[in-house]
């Protein structure tokens, strides 16, 4: 396992936001998390990655334990996150969208040369199918490219296992199958990939393995298959449309 997380509890006030939840990820899987909204799902993930501090638990990865880590600790380790909104700089160049994240990441000055971060940003760019857009301003790009942009700002800094928040929110279905390639190539290059997503044909698509979150609480994890068929999960989010047999 790659990634365990162990009873984790985060408390807002009064308000359980996540509630002694548990679950792993192996190493080069597809790993979905679905609920309806209010959750806990980005909760979760800004616990994981250092934004929140739990109440209770601990977080393991790669062997090593993580929990109240900073989070610029956390991504030096190789574990990232893109977020639900977007946050590319929007007045520099695609490319340039990708050298800042790789100079911070190996450091200017004797870290890397800039003849390699190029290249390094140039295959980055065609892997996530925005080569053509090299040199065009971020502001300038589409909704489903600026979602791609994102996911290649996330490998810029060499990650080991990639939090995607929702990378097809608001895409139109070709910009959603666009996506849904480049979080099946990330998993092809040895990336781990855990994915919050609401579509649920994106979700059913990519992953590997689904857990339900629903007032805070995991309800269910398993199989596409097996979620689709889980009548708790269907009551709380999916709806009898995906309840498939007896």
């Amino acid at each position: 396992m790659i990634l365990e997380v162990n009873n984790i509890t985060k408390r807002f006030g009064g308000l359980v936001a996540v509630d002694d939840v548990t679950f792993s990820v192996r190493e080069r899987e597809i790993f979905g998390i679905i609920g309806p909204n209010g959750a806990g799902k980005t909760t979760l993930f800004n616990v994981i990655t250092g934004f929140y501090k739990p109440d209770k638990g601990r977080i393991i990865f790669q062997g090593n334990d993580i929990t109240g880590k900073k989070p610029n600790e956390i991504a030096k380790m190789g574990l990232l996150r893109t977020w639900q909104i977007v946050r590319p700089f929007l007045g520099m160049k695609v490319i340039d969208n990708l050298l800042v994240p790789m100079y911070v990441k190996k450091g200017i000055i004797g870290g890397i040369t800039e003849r390699e971060a190029i290249e390094r940003a140039n295959e980055i760019l065609e892997f996530v199918g925005l080569s053509h857009r090299r040199d065009f301003l971020a502001e300038a790009l589409p909704q489903g490219e600026r979602k791609r942009l994102e996911i290649a700002r996330a490998l810029a800094s060499e990650p080991k296992l990639l939090m995607l928040d929702e990378p097809a929110g608001g895409l139109t279905p070709t910009e959603m199958d666009e996506v849904m390639d480049v979080v099946r190539k990330l998993r092809e290059s040895g990336i781990t990939v855990v994915v919050i997503e609401h579509n649920m044909r994106v979700v059913m698509g990519i992953c590997e393995r689904i857990m339900a979150l629903n007032f805070g609480r995991k309800i269910a994890e398993g199989t596409p298959e097996e979620i689709g068929r889980n009548e708790e999960v269907i009551k709380a989010y999916l709806g009898e449309r995906f309840h498939v047999g007896g």
